[in-house]
């Protein structure tokens, strides 16, 4: 089982407030670099990861990354559904110790898996009803640095761009999924692995489609 007795020892918190009562927080070194490698690690070994097909501007495509889930609760985005799925040991660690950070009961994590420069996320918000109005999204990230875009739905000149590292904690919250799209593009730079882990709190199962 990995360590996480050094979790958010000595991370550093940056708040970013953006229009319309949006905003982000940044912890670099939430988990310190033999804790994060260790997490690593475990979700490689206990998730079941899978390949699947999305929806995307009325077409099926192949989701350019890996993806694994876990929680009580279906969870529907982008024409698919995530069937409930127990929480793996490590992921279940990982999740209580977010949920004390965060003072939210999450009860979901949605487990990304960048093999490389090629995999990325278009962007998107987080937006779906079972979340709730102003839902609070935890993103963990363990491997690689990839750059990660936080872009006004309408205003594209309110842009941020954020270096998101092995270790790292980012929480989105108040209108954030109202007004603005995150997403990690493709990079040509030689990366290796990235995990992302991303937390959420569903309020009930998702309506039939």
């Amino acid at each position: 089982m990995p360590r996480h007795s050094n979790v958010g020892a000595g991370a550093e918190c940056v708040r970013t407030s953006l229009a319309a009562g949006a905003f982000f927080e940044y912890e670099k070194g939430w988990l310190d670099r033999e804790t994060a490698d260790d997490f690593e690690r475990a979700l490689v070994e206990q998730m079941t990861w899978e390949q699947r097909e999305v929806e995307l501007f009325g077409k099926r495509i192949l989701q350019p990354r890996l993806i694994g889930w876990a929680g009580a609760l279906p969870y529907r985005y982008s024409g698919q559904t995530l069937e409930p799925r127990e929480f793996p040991r490590a992921l279940a660690a990982l999740r209580d110790s977010v949920s004390e950070r965060c003072r939210v009961d999450f009860n979901h994590a949605l487990v990304n898996r960048y093999r490389d420069g090629n995999d990325s996320m278009g962007l998107h918000a987080d937006a779906e009803a079972e979340l709730g109005t102003n839902p609070v999204l935890a993103s963990l990230s363990l491997g690689a640095s990839r750059r990660f875009v936080i872009r006004h739905k309408k205003n594209r000149d309110d842009r941020c761009d954020l270096e998101l590292h092995h270790g790292s904690l980012l929480i989105m919250g108040g209108t954030m999924q109202h007004h603005y799209h995150h997403g990690l593009p493709r990079t040509a730079r030689p990366v290796g692995q990235r995990i992302n882990v991303t937390f959420r709190r569903l309020l009930r199962a998702p309506s039939t489609p």
